[in-house]
């Protein structure tokens, strides 16, 4: 449920008020760009996605009935936006050079805002072996069929609940709860010769892998086996 200065904000949106309206946009910027690049792997399209999906909440606000959150209903915007821009280009995701996502020559800097560098500075050896993993995780994430890196980047990326995720992509928990699934079972495959480096048990997990149980790791994904 949002809270009671979020209702307020939205009723006032809803009203015409268009400081309320910034407001919102200023509370959600970071996160609909955030998604937006996460997904299409372009920051010029997802710049232009970010524009779009702001303008069509402004023309849509009215039509808000609260039967979800509006950050929900803000990501379902996002997603369909995506999701067009990629049947535009063929049915697949880009990576930033323009490419389909998966492909051999996709591979490289698009992988490094997926995950965040932990290592300790001033120990070389670590830092490339940091440096490795986010390669290969990167590789993973983009290998994933569209829908399943969607799912995975919603989950665990944004952190949303399954449920959540299932009314942004319009369809059922148990649904989405599968393609979870399968994610997870496509990347620890991917990743299964990856082991935690000496020392860093305990270290959070690199964003875009939290939740995921690579082989020397015992705690469950999310409760998604």
């Amino acid at each position: 449920m949002p809270s009671s200065d979020e209702s307020a904000l939205i009723s006032e949106a809803r009203n015409g008020s268009s400081a309320a309206f910034e407001e919102l946009v200023r509370r959600y910027d970071r996160g609909v760009l955030r998604l937006a690049l996460s997904i299409v792997r372009s920051q010029e399209d997802a710049r232009d996605i970010y524009q779009e999906a702001f303008l069509r909440a402004f023309r849509s606000i009215r039509s808000f009935r609260s039967e979800c959150s509006f950050k929900t209903w803000l990501f379902r915007i996002v997603t369909n936006l995506c999701l067009d821009r990629a049947r535009r280009d063929g049915g697949r995701l880009r990576e930033p050079d323009g490419r389909p996502a998966g492909t051999e020559e996709g591979r490289g800097p698009g992988a490094e805002p997926l995950v965040a560098d932990t290592s300790p500075a001033g120990d070389p050896e670590r830092m490339l072996a940091a440096a490795e993993t986010r390669r290969r995780v990167g590789e993973a994430l983009r290998a994933l069929p569209g829908r399943e890196r969607l799912v995975f980047e919603l989950r665990h990326d944004q952190g949303l609940r399954l449920a959540a995720v299932a009314e942004i992509l319009e369809t059922t928990e148990e649904t989405v709860r599968n393609c979870l699934y399968r994610s997870h079972q496509r990347l620890r495959e991917a990743l299964s010769d990856l082991r935690p480096a000496a020392g860093t048990r305990g270290r959070a997990a690199p964003r875009g892998v939290r939740g995921l149980r690579l082989p020397g790791e015992s705690e469950p994904v999310n409760g998604v086996e």
